[in-house]
């Protein structure tokens, strides 16, 4: 009997009422969650005894194949906010770009860094990946976990956190009133004056084989791509549209009306939803618990 793993990573902005996933989240068991949501998805569609790969290696490679690097991280681009006394990550600072304007920010990148021992690799979607010749003993902390707050305390850490703490002050002086900056600016797009250094590794050689299908839109799990119809088999969903937003319907169309209809037909054994640190647990059974009532989901997480 398969089983589905749906993660909601978007939670920043104004919060607004979702139904159905409201309804989902009242009648569910809730468990506190593990310290790294990847690594638990990863265990349901991996074979057993699989070591789930760098977070950045996995779509470095299916982008760009074998690199020679030692080490290699994404280079996300953001948007901050200098206040007073911090610098905060704007609320909806994650930035997507285009695969010209990140082939032109890999490329100057690499003139202004030559010889550094660090080179930066545009992919086809428009991610950004940060390749060192050594390799680095450091910490690093998704952007999701940033969004909205001051980034000091979310900053690389360990041993060999200095070159990218360094390299974050670095890009975001060269990024002041870059040219694809302005090519944002005239379509209306925020400016890229920052990039998040972080998911790494060393490079792979070949991607793990999974026994399930991978969905929605994470930077690691888009690497390994639907393996099979998403209506079959166990899955992982992991999606940055945040419950109750316009881009909202589209996801609740697309994978959890399916997921609902499923459990209920008995396909599905199980439907775990992720959500900041907290997993809620489903199952046919729970899903008749009718008298539990919804309120708004923001507070389930309190």
């Amino acid at each position: 009997m398969s089983s589905q793993y749906f993660r909601v990573n978007a939670l920043s902005g104004e919060q607004q009422r979702s139904p159905v996933f409201e309804q989902l989240l009242a009648r569910a068991d809730a468990r506190a969650s593990t310290a790294d949501w990847r690594a638990e998805a990863f265990s349901w569609i991996a074979p057993a005894g699989t070591a789930m790969p760098p977070i950045a290696s996995a779509p470095l490679f299916a982008e760009c194949g074998a690199v020679d690097a030692a080490w290699v991280c994404l280079a996300t681009p953001v948007q901050y906010i200098a206040e007073n006394t911090t610098v905060r990550m704007a609320g909806n600072g994650i930035l997507a770009l285009l695969p010209t304007h990140a082939a032109a920010l890999a490329a100057d990148f690499n003139r202004v860094w030559e010889d550094a021992g660090i080179t930066l690799m545009a992919g086809r979607s428009g991610q950004l990946y940060c390749l060192f010749d050594r390799h680095l003993d450091v910490l690093t902390r998704d952007p999701q976990e940033v969004l909205g707050r001051p980034i000091e305390e979310y900053l690389p850490t360990g041993e060999g956190a200095a070159p990218l703490r360094r390299l974050i002050s670095e890009t975001e002086m060269w990024l002041f009133q870059h040219g694809v900056n302005d090519a944002r600016s005239k379509s209306g797009e925020s400016a890229v004056n920052g990039f998040w250094f972080w998911g790494g590794g060393a490079p792979l050689a070949a991607l793990p084989e999974l026994q399930g299908w991978a969905g929605g839109s994470d930077v690691f799990f888009n690497a390994f791509g639907p393996r099979e119809a998403a209506g079959t088999g166990s899955g992982v969903v992991a999606v940055a549209e945040a419950p109750g937003s316009v881009a909202w319907q589209g996801i609740e169309s697309r994978w959890l009306r399916p997921a609902i209809a499923r459990l209920r037909g008995g396909d599905l054994a199980r439907l775990e939803i992720s959500v900041n640190d907290w997993r809620f647990i489903l199952n046919s059974r729970t899903l008749r618990r009718f008298w539990r009532r919804r309120k708004p989901w923001w507070e389930f997480l309190a």
